[in-house]
């Protein structure tokens, strides 16, 4: 009778966790925002930088799939941080098979956070639709980003108060031609590269760059096993999940996390926005 009562109560005990856990999976940590902070240590940086912030959000996929409500909360909050530079590195919408929400990325971006010295954008995969492949959906998104004082970045880059940003269009659209700007780099300024797919750290592009390289993607793989590494990436590399990486030839990688989410669930891949501090190399 004993040992009915054990087994008993210890399937009520592994349901309730697991009922939990399934909770906390869907409810909880998909809208547990961090807020992340590191140094910057950037070769020949001006002095007047010295301190100064750089905010990166990633990957916000205003869609169908979670409420967008939550990205809008996220960026009142970051808000307080009154950063100096913020940039956000792609997919600012979920591709979805019906549409593309552009009403309410609109309303979204109305909300967006700025920085005071400038404010940076890249394209990602979901911002080229279905597939990665219909230019008009980017040039939706792109017009929004436009409108909302958010200066895109396709194969280009832009000089903020003496810090220089280069920015890659995707790695997965028609439009990925990172030679293009690469061929101008000039490693006597203070850079920072803004790549959407990690994957590219991988490829004969980088023109001997040395430096920070900002890129999302792939949302840390949103589920991650204590200690293991996450069982899906959409990426080539899987080293490439998220955080800091430091890469051959002088170059460091930084992952966001991502701040949406392809699906409404996330286990031990909290939301993220970082915060870096900049600082000379």
């Amino acid at each position: 009778m004993q040992r009915r009562t054990f087994l008993k109560n210890s399937i009520l005990g592994f349901s309730g966790l697991g009922l939990f856990g399934g909770i906390y999976s869907w409810q909880i940590e998909p809208f547990w925002l961090e807020f992340v902070k590191m140094k910057m240590p950037i070769k020949n940086l001006p002095y007047d930088l010295v301190g100064k912030t750089i905010m990166q959000i990633s990957d916000i996929h205003v869609g169908s799939r979670f409420d967008y409500h939550f990205i809008i909360d996220s960026f009142e909050k970051a808000k307080v941080f009154n950063p100096d530079i913020v940039v956000y590195t792609g997919d600012f919408v979920s591709a979805d098979k019906k549409q593309v929400h552009t009403s309410k990325l609109d309303e979204v971006l109305s909300h967006s956070v700025k920085g005071t010295l400038g404010t940076i954008g890249i394209l990602g995969n979901h911002d080229y639709g279905k597939n990665w492949s219909q230019p008009e959906v980017a040039d939706q998104v792109s017009n929004l980003l436009i409108k909302h004082e958010i200066v895109l970045l396709r194969n280009e880059q832009i000089e903020i108060f003496g810090l220089n940003f280069i920015g890659f269009d995707d790695f997965w659209g028609p439009h990925f031609a990172p030679e293009m700007v690469m061929k101008e780099y000039d490693s006597s300024k203070s850079n920072v590269v803004l790549c959407h797919n990690p994957d590219v750290c991988d490829l004969d592009v980088w023109n001997n760059y040395q430096g920070w390289i900002l890129s999302g993607h792939t949302h840390g793989g949103q589920c991650k096993p204590p200690f293991l590494t996450p069982p899906m990436l959409p990426v080539k590399n899987k080293k490439y999940s998220a955080g800091k990486i430091e890469l051959s030839g002088n170059r460091t990688l930084y992952i966001n996390r991502a701040l949406g989410h392809l699906w409404q669930v996330r286990f031990n891949v909290r939301p993220e926005i970082t915060i870096f501090e900049l600082a000379v190399a």
